[in-house]
């Protein structure tokens, strides 16, 4: 049996020697590099719509 989403979960992850705040909530998912405000997200639909830009803009945001 799953756990229902119905509040925020935030995990610390680490990417390349830089931490990152992984926050997945009912509205999607973002991802903020530690001690920033301003990060990438994604809603669930836009995942689950799979839009083939979806995969630019993802590498395109772990380039810079």
């Amino acid at each position: 049996m799953t756990t229902k989403l119905d509040k925020p979960l935030k995990r610390e992850i680490e990417v390349d020697g830089v931490l990152y705040t992984a926050t997945i909530s009912p509205e999607g998912v973002r991802v903020v590099e530690k001690g920033k405000r301003k990060g990438q997200g994604l809603t669930w639909r836009a995942i689950r719509a799979r839009d083939p830009s979806l995969a630019l803009d993802l590498k395109g945001s772990l380039d810079t």
